[in-house]
């Protein structure tokens, strides 16, 4: 349940959040496997496993968590299957079949091949800090948060919601910190990070192991390249990577605080996914007011 990634989102404080109607609404949008000739399905499952709750409460935070269930067709059977209809109708018709004769035959093949079709199920967690205001999604790619996102919004009919906004570009102030100025008392910097030359077709310069303060670095900065991922240690809990547009990347979380989860927990499933997610949105609490800051603090815009 730790999270691997974190896209974070600004939630109205006009939301107003009670457990039972909740539970009301997700149910309405509760996962159901995918029928015979449903090539994907979607929906919510309990975060607890085993649970029937399909939210999981602790103090003024609840997680989520939502179920894809998708058909898998290789690719290669369907092409072959195409082939072999092609040929056949141009054999059979003399004549030739084109493109878009071509496409409506390949959806009557994948229509055909679903009912034995395999199926692969991925899960994607989430969780609404309704006292701070917050939503946080472990997800790598906004499109696969947003996907979340609007399963929420259509489960609670309206969900006023941002990316959060800050004062200062984060690009030009994690290249500062490479240049030894202004580098927050409570990070340390590792030794990864991505550095890219303005516009599209700018050039792209990943090192990993490498020393960020080195001479290397600063002429790729001098020549005008800016930070656009860094890896950072915050406070010795916990290792990141730090995007330009916000968004945290393999998070890895110190031995010492997943101990404490485990000592808290006493063996118990449930105990244990309680610690687990009170030390998760405990760090999280404490961590994304900082990091807002880090940048000249959060643009005060309406949700």
């Amino acid at each position: 349940m730790w999270f691997k990634n974190c896209l974070f989102y600004r939630l109205s404080p006009a939301i107003s959040w009670d457990e039972n109607q909740l539970q009301q609404q997700l149910a309405e949008q509760a996962f159901s496997p995918c029928g015979k000739r449903e090539p994907s399905q979607y929906g919510w499952v309990a975060p607890l496993n085993g649970a029937e709750q399909l939210s999981f409460w602790g103090g003024a935070c609840f997680m989520l968590c939502a179920r894809k269930e998708e058909k898998i067709l290789p690719t290669a059977v369907v092409k072959e299957k195409l082939a072999e209809r092609v040929a056949l109708i141009e054999e059979r018709e003399q004549r030739k079949v084109y493109r878009k004769e071509q496409q409506n035959l390949k959806e009557e093949i994948v229509h055909d091949c679903l009912p034995q079709a395999f199926t692969r199920s991925s899960h994607t967690y989430a969780y609404v800090d309704t006292k701070n205001h917050w939503l946080c999604v472990d997800a790598s790619s906004h499109a696969k948060a947003e996907n979340l996102i609007k399963l929420l919004r259509d489960s609670l009919g309206s969900l006023p919601l941002q990316l959060p906004q800050v004062a200062d570009s984060p690009a030009l102030v994690m290249s500062q910190w490479l240049r030894g100025e202004g580098l927050p008392d409570d990070i340390v910097l590792g030794q990864e990070c991505e550095l890219r030359e303005a516009g599209e077709a700018g050039s792209i310069i990943r090192c990993k192991n490498q020393d960020l303060l080195s001479d290397e670095i600063e002429q790729h900065l001098l020549a005008g390249k800016q930070v656009v991922k860094l890896a950072l240690n915050w406070q010795d809990s916990l290792q990141l990577v730090l995007a330009d547009d916000l968004s945290l990347k393999r998070l890895k979380f110190s031995e010492q605080l997943l101990s404490e989860a485990e000592e808290a927990s006493g063996g118990d499933n449930q105990a244990r996914f309680d610690a687990d997610f009170a030390l998760l949105h405990h760090q999280f609490a404490r961590l994304l007011p900082q990091l807002l800051d880090w940048f000249g603090g959060a643009k005060d815009e309406p949700v």
